[in-house]
Parts: C-alpha cells; structure tokens; sequence
C-alpha cells in the first residue's frame, strides 16, 4: 500500500479493508477502514453518494483489519508523513457492521501504541444511535481516552428535504429525538451536513431554519458539540447529474446563519465549511 500515492480527497488508494485518503475535513492523513469490502450497505440512499452498488467476493476480517492498519500506520511513519486519524467509513454505515464495535476497540489500541496522537474518527448517519448497544458503546468510547470522534450525520431538519438527501426508510422524527437523547448525555461529538443541489435545486427556506434551529438546540443541550462541519459535493455519484455541487458562497452563507445563531446564544463553536 503506497501511502504518496493518494494525491487529495477525491481519490483514494484501493485497499479493500485498509485505505489512506488525504482527506480535507481531517486536514491530513486519514487511515480509513471499510467494514464492508463485500458490498456496499447503509440505512440511507443519499443521490450524491459516491459507493456504487457492487459486490466482491472479499470477507471482513479483523486479524487482516489489524495487521494491513499497523502496516499502513508504520509505512507513513517511515516516510514522515503525519496521521491525522484513524476513519470508519468506507462502503456504507460501518455501526450496521457485526464487527464495528470489536474493530472499532481493536483499532483504538494499536493507534494507542502506534499513533497516539491521532484520533478514531466514525463517519455515521446516526442510525446505529437507535440501537441500544451502539448507542452504549457510542457514548461510553465518545466520553473515555479512545478519544472517538463521532462525525454525525445530519443533511436535514425538515421531512421534505430528507426525503430528498437521505431517502431513508427511517422515520426523521424518530433519528431526530435519538440523537436529543445521545446530545443530552452531553457526549462530544462533531456535526456534519452535506449540501448540495437535487434535481437542480438547492434546499428550500424551510430546510435552512430547520436546520440551522435543530444544530442550535443541539449545541445548547450538549454544549459538548466539537464542530460542525459543511461540506459540498467533491466526488462523482453513481446517480450523477441527479445531485450538483454548490458554489463556496452558498456553503458560506449556510455557516454564517449558523454562527449567527449560535453567538445570540452565548455559544462559541468551530463551524468549518470544505468545499
């Protein structure tokens, strides 16, 4: 695994379990670990999502989960490369994996004894917090010297857009108090939001509020909350031209109505926009 071969966030090196990115939200280099080499499986059906459906005959595997991460860590230390973190996220939502919570522990070890500078970073869509041991185990590796950052989806506050960026089965209303229960057992956690166009729109009016009132309760309850994280579109979709990228402007302007908010409140905390 050539960790200089990943030139940016938009590409990335084709490890089936193990794969470094330059990633732009971690600001570095990300050792990413996919639970699901297989096929691809999520909860949701985001249009900008860049996984296409496949499948291969490749199993998971935490003894090969364990020894391709210390490889690859060992092989950017040699070439003096700094590890920013150690990401779940690969193909899908990695809590709806059977090993997530065992290679989530067994990675936290060998970045204590290889990297302990860097962090376990989960990408979710916050489906696994409707289940009572993830949720558990969410919030007890969130609270102790893991150092887990949960980058927790949330694309929408009102029905109509999340019907339309998340396609999902599951019940907003239902996502949404799940995640007002997991802030207010003041868990640090990272807000992330994708905004894009769909069919050529951007999110209505509606939306925007939405959000931006549902990020502010959270904040207030929590007061844990490391960041919010806005981001756009960066990599081609299977479904493309069904969603579009939006301008630095737009995705500017969404931060500023958030910081807004958040200082009438008496509230500091990072809102970081990535194109």
């Amino acid at each position: 695994m050539k960790i200089d071969a990943v030139k940016d966030h938009r590409s990335r090196e084709g490890g089936a379990i193990i794969y470094p990115v330059y990633s732009r939200r971690s600001k570095g280099l990300s050792i990413g670990i996919n639970l699901f080499p297989d096929s691809k499986q999520c909860l949701f059906d985001c249009p900008y999502c860049e996984i296409f459906p496949f499948e291969t005959n490749i199993n998971f595997n935490i003894n090969t989960m364990k020894t391709a991460l210390a490889s690859a860590i060992n092989e950017a230390k040699k070439n003096h490369i700094p590890i920013m973190d150690i990401c779940f996220s690969g193909n899908g939502e990695p809590t709806m994996s059977p090993y997530f919570m065992e290679a989530v522990s067994e990675a936290a070890i060998i970045r204590k004894q290889l990297i302990p500078e860097a962090k376990i970073v989960v990408i979710s869509n916050g489906t696994g917090l409707l289940d009572t041991p993830l949720f558990e185990f969410l919030t007890i590796s969130c609270k102790s010297d893991m150092e887990l950052d949960l980058w927790l989806k949330i694309d929408a506050a009102a029905e109509s857009w999340y019907k339309s960026i998340n396609r999902s089965n599951i019940p907003l209303g239902q996502l949404i108090s799940k995640i007002h229960d997991f802030a207010a057992l003041s868990v640090p956690f990272t807000v992330q939001t994708m905004i894009c166009k769909i069919n050529g729109l951007l999110p209505p009016t509606e939306e925007i509020y939405a959000w931006v009132q549902f990020i502010s309760e959270l904040t207030v309850l929590s007061q844990h909350i490391r960041a919010v994280h806005i981001y756009g579109k960066a990599r081609s979709a299977w479904e493309d031209p069904l969603t579009e990228a939006v301008s630095a402007a737009i995705l500017e302007d969404r931060a500023k109505l958030l910081d807004n908010s958040l200082k009438k409140a008496g509230i500091n905390l990072p809102v970081e926009v990535f194109e």
